[in-house]
């Protein structure tokens, strides 16, 4: 039986972990891997601290800084959770009652796990198009990684499909390997930071699509070309390009407490951001899987801080009340 059961290894998962851990809670942390989306970034800039890291490094970091409090917190890594159940829970409402022997199951790949309450920071994961040729030509110049993949379209021309953070982020990557750039952004302005936006204006390779809907990504073995919708006239337009990265956001990491929870529209976890407390009594969250609209590693970080104070405060107050 742990005291906290946090789910997820990047800065929301950590930060709670180092938390719980100096209130000398009983901690698991579960988690597939640590650093987060950030993993694939080779320059985070800004981590406060840190003027520049890759994202391997703060991985890495925020990996010793959870394993260096061994003797409150327990690590499952690489492990995948599956499931997170809660004893006399109404999966239909959301409406917990008073708990019994335990309050919380959770249930991975490698086995089952008790705990009084539940930290989950699970993130998200890439969003895809949905469009033909999308999955065809997954890994034959189609990427959701520029960090991983920008080396390989050296001398090619390229289009990134987004124009939020991620998508400017990947053009920056691609400036020293890209022979032509195209940035296509749905909407009539790109969304991205105004720093990163500035470096990509600057920048003669690339070219900036707005009103850009993609609908179609074409080839042999490999991609040869992308087809997009001009929002503006309707009419079809042609890029040839070899390479297409999409980088349109990310889907939060609910469904494991899709039954637990209340979500928004978007599938997110609804959280009171004072507390970071959800619908359901003794489970907490904190970072991308929830309805915070900033999805940065430091407000992730400070509000696990959160996360895990008020798991804390709320086993303190329920010891009291059993005693």
């Amino acid at each position: 039986m742990y005291d906290v059961i946090i789910i997820g290894g990047g800065p929301a998962g950590c930060a709670a972990g180092v938390y719980t851990a100096r209130k000398k809670l009983k901690t698991l942390l579960i988690a597939e891997e640590f650093g987060g989306q950030s993993v694939v970034s080779a320059d985070v800039q800004n981590w406060i601290g840190e003027r520049h890291i890759s994202g391997y490094d703060l991985g890495k970091k925020l990996e010793e800084h959870v394993r260096s409090y061994k003797d409150d917190v327990e690590i499952k890594s690489p492990e995948k959770t599956l499931e997170i159940m809660k004893e006399n829970c109404n999966k239909n409402t959301g409406i917990c009652y008073a708990p019994g022997v335990f309050d919380f199951k959770v249930k991975t790949d490698k086995g089952e796990y008790l705990g009084k309450t539940v930290i989950l920071t699970s993130g998200a994961r890439r969003k895809k198009l949905g469009i033909p040729g999308e999955k065809e030509f997954d890994g034959k110049g189609v990427s959701y990684c520029s960090t991983c993949d920008a080396p390989i379209f050296q001398d090619k021309d390229v289009a990134v499909v987004g124009g939020g953070n991620a998508g400017l982020e990947a053009v920056v990557d691609l400036f020293p390997y890209a022979k032509k750039l195209y940035l296509l952004e749905y909407s009539d302005s790109p969304k991205g930071d105004s720093v990163t936006q500035e470096q990509v204006n600057k920048n003669p390779k690339v070219e900036i699509i707005l009103n850009a809907q993609t609908k179609e990504i074409t080839g042999d073995k490999f991609v040869s070309g992308l087809t997009y919708i001009d929002r503006e006239t309707n009419k079809d337009k042609k890029l040839e390009v070899q390479g297409v990265f999409i980088e349109i956001g990310s889907l939060p990491n609910s469904e494991i407490v899709k039954d637990l929870v209340e979500l928004d529209k978007w599938g997110h976890v609804k959280i009171d951001s004072k507390h970071a407390t959800t619908s359901c009594p003794g489970l907490f969250a904190a970072g991308d899987v929830t309805d915070d609209p900033f999805k940065q590693n430091n407000i992730a970080a400070g509000d696990a801080v959160k996360a895990a104070l008020s798991a804390h405060a709320y086993l303190l107050k329920r010891s009291a009340k059993n005693n």
